[in-house]
């Protein structure tokens, strides 16, 4: 009885740390969608499409994740700021 619950306990750590993966993959995908939509003078329907499909995909994969209560324990690329001048 412990090994199972032990191994349930595994499997569900497992399964959390694929979905904080996708997450991230996800988030950069999203970022990467609508940074090329704003670079491009002329977008068309197909580019806000993806970027909105890219956008709904994170966010149905980050309400799973609330579901479950998971919480990341790295921060997300996107979220630092690279500009060192307000630090001085």
């Amino acid at each position: 009885m412990f090994f199972n619950r032990f191994r349930r306990q595994n499997v569900k750590k497992e399964y959390d740390q694929r979905l904080l993966e996708l997450i991230n993959s996800l988030k950069e995908e999203w970022d990467h969608a609508s940074q090329t939509q704003e670079a491009v003078a002329d977008s068309d329907m197909e580019m806000e499409q993806e970027t909105a499909l890219a956008r709904q995909k994170y966010f149905f994969i980050y309400r799973e994740a609330r579901i479950r209560k998971i919480k990341n324990d790295q921060i997300q690329p996107s979220v630092i700021s690279y500009d060192h001048d307000n630090f001085e």
